[in-house]
């Protein structure tokens, strides 16, 4: 009778576990459980991902149109410059409106990866290097009396995954974008009243 009590005891408490450890039905609730954040901060990551590429690409293809659109023109003023931000807006639209910084250059290159700025003007009008002081160029820019134009483009990009970390410190980044180009015509580009 000792022996039966104990195995009826036994079955009591050990057989429902036994058949727990046996059922399945519930795995794949908590598999999904386990991985469900994981596949979501994928999904967001590659979004994230994806939106930051378009905007790199963006940048880098307004800095350039500016550069471009500058260095065919033989002379102008401070006016055709104020209009470029118009042409980097419209690139940039809809990632940046108005919130980010354009300065275009006029360097006259005088030697080896060095040139003197000419004339500079930035998206609210202002002068940001003054005329006749000493810049760099590129080394394959380094042709002495080129004249080059650059364009310096930097737009802040808001960071949708980590704005909602309070914790995190950061939730832009500057993307930013420096373009080079050459005179079309001439050996230089005056800028009237700049």
């Amino acid at each position: 009778m000792g022996r039966s009590h104990g195995m009826t005891f036994f079955r009591r408490v050990f057989g429902p576990l036994r058949r727990l450890s046996h059922d399945r039905r519930g795995v794949g609730g908590v598999e999904f459980a386990l991985v469900a954040p994981l596949l979501i901060m994928a999904y967001i990551g590659a979004f994230e991902l994806s939106v930051g590429l378009n905007v790199v690409r963006k940048v880098a293809r307004a800095s350039s149109a500016v550069a471009d659109l500058v260095s065919q023109e033989s002379s102008l003023d401070t006016n055709f410059l104020d209009n470029m931000d118009k042409v980097a807006e419209s690139i940039l639209s809809p990632y940046a409106g108005t919130n980010y910084t354009l300065k275009i250059t006029g360097i006259q290159v005088t030697g080896t990866t060095t040139g003197t700025i000419l004339w500079s003007r930035d998206q609210d009008g202002g002068t940001p290097y003054p005329a006749n002081s000493t810049t760099t160029v590129p080394s394959d820019l380094e042709a002495v009396n080129a004249f080059v134009i650059r364009t310096e483009l930097v737009v802040p990009h808001e960071l949708l995954l980590l704005s909602q970390d309070l914790s995190s410190n950061v939730s832009s980044i500057d993307l930013s974008k420096t373009s080079y180009y050459r005179q079309r015509r001439g050996t230089s580009i005056a800028c009237t009243d700049c």
